[in-house]
């Protein structure tokens, strides 16, 4: 399949494309902030709404369900009702949601906004984005808006930290969201400058398939996410279980069985000859099923990046949160560059060219870090990696937008943004509870065996450790693993040890996820052969 053809694509003035394309951007670094804004500031948080750092951690994992379990169905809400009118109501209740959270006395409170009402509003923006880049730009100039569109969204995640850190600092963290409620008004106000193509005459809803996708991604997600705390495989101390096996894995599985059945009810429904949620057809499509490949593993790649590098800095290497933030500023400046330069430079390259040299960009730059991690480094290491790896992010993004949204006609454009951001999701919740394993798993296994090797550490406290510490051992600073020492009235030498254990097993568990990231890097090139070699717009592309 093929986008429409060229006469019937939108001409914009060039200022009025201009704003349209920050007006998308705005909204997607909106949507994307919240995954990143309140992490440095979760304690402060737990504390104001009088609850624990784990009820924070649940309502983040919260909008992260809500966002997988309907981003689908919002795609097809935007291609029933049109796109800006889905962009222009997700944008009221995600406002809504944001003046919630800003003024929440309580957990319960947050989590309406927060998790909820944001999510839902988030479910009907980021779907409507892709179709409308594909209705307010003709194809040759869909590269580079999609480049910068999705760049804002990687941004959003890089600056997000520092912006919590200083709104936490200085101010408070209840400010960020004010401030999202104004930046929603303004994007409200804008969209309507946005073209638009008309709805279906007889709009109908698959609600067996809403139904279906939404329990599937859900439960498949939320396995995934709780897989830090109950084990991917092997139950954790207290963890629930069945059958001997992490219930992660049973709710991976059971979220895979739904998503079966969704796409066997969907080619029942095409059969039928009646409208399904999405065409079965689509997976069928090698362009677009390549480009949501590459999706997926960027964005297991970045939010695993995205993972990794804040705990080095702020943990490790004891950087506050304005510090942190202000050192991840560098992969901000590459992406963005990637982004808008490469479509603009270099129109005619082949995007699967761009997307391999991307890969090994974020092949290289987990590398690199790799190598420069050190006891004695200090935070600059971190700078010449996050410069490739922004790169990597920047040439990626300036052409999978365009490569899925061009495989298929423009009227589908909303049911591929739906997919396209279900499968974003997949990536980057995989991708951050990825990281997260590995890297308590090395951790655990390298701070054991340090003490367990260590003379100086008696042979019931070796005993001790290795029962107490066989859920995993927790990533902590010196200064917080000294004040834990300190209350437990350790001797000198038994302090000494575990400080140094520490201070090995931290490189040891960060490398170690470094790795892995590098590895699915290198699994990505093998699937670059279903991106196209033309560019979109050409003939042939």
């Amino acid at each position: 399949m093929a986008s429409n053809p060229a006469a019937a694509e939108p001409a914009r003035e060039p200022g009025g494309a201009r704003g349209v394309l920050v007006t998308l951007a705005a909204a997607q670094f909106l949507m994307t902030l919240d995954s990143s804004v309140m992490n440095v500031s979760i304690a402060t948080v737990a504390d104001d709404v009088d609850t624990t750092v784990t009820g924070i951690q649940g309502a983040i994992t919260a909008y992260t369900l809500v966002m997988a379990m309907l981003m689908i169905p919002g795609g097809k809400v935007g291609a029933l009702i049109g796109r800006t009118r889905a962009f222009g109501i997700g944008c009221a209740i995600y406002g809504c949601g944001s003046l919630v959270t800003a003024l929440a006395p309580n957990l319960p409170v947050l989590l309406l906004g927060w998790s909820f009402l944001e999510g839902v509003g988030a479910s009907l923006i980021l779907p409507a984005i892709v179709s409308l880049v594909a209705g307010n730009f003709p194809t040759a100039r869909r590269p580079a808006a999609y480049g910068l569109v999705a760049a804002a969204g990687a941004v959003a995640v890089a600056l997000g930290p520092l912006i919590g850190g200083i709104a936490t600092t200085y101010f408070s963290w209840r400010w960020v969201f004010v401030a999202e409620v104004v930046v929603a008004i303004a994007i409200l106000a804008a969209a309507r400058r946005m073209v638009d193509a008309p709805a279906p005459g007889k709009p109908h809803l698959d609600v067996p398939g809403v139904l279906l996708s939404a329990a599937g991604l859900g439960v498949f997600v939320y396995g995934v996410l709780r897989s830090d705390e109950w084990g991917w495989f092997r139950p954790k101390s207290g963890a629930p279980a069945w059958l001997g096996v992490s219930l992660t894995v049973w709710l991976m599985m059971a979220g895979l069985l739904l998503l079966w059945l969704f796409l066997a009810w969907e080619r029942y429904v095409a059969k039928r000859g009646r409208e399904p949620l999405v065409d079965p057809e689509l997976l069928h499509n090698r362009r677009l099923t390549g480009g949501l490949t590459m999706f997926f593993f960027q964005y297991l790649v970045q939010m695993g990046v995205f993972f990794v590098v804040p705990l080095y800095l702020s943990v490790a290497l004891g950087l506050s949160a304005l510090s942190t933030g202000a050192r991840i500023l560098p992969l901000s400046v590459t992406l963005l560059a990637a982004a808008i330069l490469i479509p603009r430079l270099l129109p005619h390259a082949s995007p699967r060219r761009v997307v391999q040299v991307g890969i090994l960009a974020l092949f290289a730059g987990a590398v690199v870090l790799m190598a420069a991690l050190d006891a004695d480094a200090d935070a600059s290491v971190v700078t010449i990696p996050l410069l490739l790896i922004g790169l990597g992010i920047g040439a990626l993004a300036s052409q999978l937008g365009a490569v899925t949204v061009s495989a298929v006609p423009d009227e589908q454009s909303a049911e591929v943004g739906g997919v396209q951001n279900a499968v974003t999701n997949l990536g980057a919740s995989i991708g951050t509870a990825l990281a997260g394993s590995i890297l308590i798993a090395a951790m655990t296994g390298s701070f054991l065996s340090s003490v367990d090797n260590n003379p100086a550490v008696p042979a019931d406290v070796k005993s001790q450790a290795s029962v107490q510490l066989e859920s995993g051992v927790p990533f902590l600073s010196d200064a917080q693993l000294r004040d834990a020492l300190d209350a437990a009235q350790v001797s000198p030498e038994v302090a000494d040890a575990a400080l140094d254990a520490n201070t090995s097993a931290r490189l040891d568990g960060l490398r170690a996820a470094l790795a892995v990231l590098a590895f699915m890097s290198i699994v990505a090139l093998f699937f670059t052969r279903r991106m196209p070699t033309r560019p979109v717009g050409s003939p042939g592309g």
